[in-house]
């Protein structure tokens, strides 16, 4: 089931700095980033691709089920790193405004990787 992890963070008189290092149980294959949101977005899971999700500024809320469990995350914090495995389906909603979400893939990109149908 999806979790959300604290990634190590430090902070001063600079500023803060979060890391994203031996942390993920996966190697990045691909990364992107999602932002000016006007709708909802993803409705999916994966047959082999798993996730790191950041809200790297402003927040937004991703709903998962993993066909037993529904959970609604906030990601609101830039080092709140919200982890999704394959049987996670999800959608992401309620960006605020400016918000910008950074995913992390453990696959590339395989149009025949997703199953766009939701768990009853």
């Amino acid at each position: 089931m999806a979790h959300i992890v604290e990634l190590p963070t430090f902070g001063d008189h600079r500023g803060v700095l979060s890391i994203v290092e031996k942390i993920l149980p996966f190697e990045i294959k691909r990364f992107y980033y999602i932002y000016d949101v006007t709708c909802k977005r993803g409705g999916h899971r994966h047959k082999k691709n798993r996730q790191a999700l950041i809200c790297v500024g402003g927040s937004c809320e991703i709903y998962v089920h993993n066909g037993k469990d529904e959970n609604i995350f906030l990601l609101d914090k830039p080092f709140k790193c919200l982890l999704l495995d394959t049987q996670d389906w999800h959608t992401m909603d309620k960006f605020s405004e400016g918000a910008t979400l950074l995913v992390f893939a453990s696959e590339y990109y395989d149009i025949n990787d997703y199953i766009d149908e939701a768990y009853e």
